[in-house]
């Protein structure tokens, strides 16, 4: 019985092939085995930054793994100059909008029949009436009548006379949308 020759690790060593017809040695003769560079004494070339090697293939990230490293979140902003300027202009105009809304309810346009009404000015062209509770020590005119509408001073004077007998004073406002006339008479306590 013949045995067959050991077989190698290595299945293309001389003489023995796994698959396919045995080849024949080449025709000049074998040279001796050299390795392609001398040996030194550190690697060819200096380690580079990157990913440490992890479990798995050489060379290749683990599957699942983020091909880069994870982005750090933006720092905070803080408020810069301008925006902090922006911020007070705003709260200053809001402000201004408020009084303005506020002292503006107590305008002749918010006067009903029954209201007390302060002069705030000596001009005869704009006496700018505000409303002010009947027990106020500011009350000097109480509102007979409030017509809407657009007159002329005769033609209030008229309106007045028929809406409230004992009328004394006519105030007409016109502009701003409301157009009406009040008519008035001294208040007394």
């Amino acid at each position: 019985m013949t045995t067959p020759p050991p077989q190698s690790p290595n299945p293309y060593a001389q003489g023995q092939q796994p698959y396919g017809p045995p080849q024949t040695p080449a025709p000049y003769p074998p040279q001796a085995q050299q390795a392609p560079y001398p040996p030194q004494g550190q690697a060819p070339y200096p380690p580079q930054g990157g990913y440490p090697q992890q479990p798995g293939q050489p060379g290749f990230p683990p599957q699942g793994a983020a091909p880069y490293a994870p982005v750090p979140p933006q720092p905070r902003r803080r408020f810069s100059f301008k925006m902090i300027r922006l911020v007070v202009i705003i709260l200053i105009a809001a402000g201004a909008a408020i009084f303005s809304y506020i002292s503006s309810q107590d305008d002749a346009n918010t006067a009903k029949v029954g209201d007390c009404m302060h002069r705030g000015s000596t001009s005869d062209t704009n006496p700018d009436l505000e409303v002010v509770k009947c027990s106020d020590s500011k009350a000097q005119y109480v509102v007979l009548a409030k017509i809407s509408g657009k007159y002329s001073e005769s033609e209030a004077d008229s309106k007045c006379a028929t809406a409230a007998k004992d009328f004394q004073y006519s105030y007409t406002e016109s502009g701003d949308g409301s157009n009406f006339l009040l008519c008035l008479k001294d208040y007394s306590k």
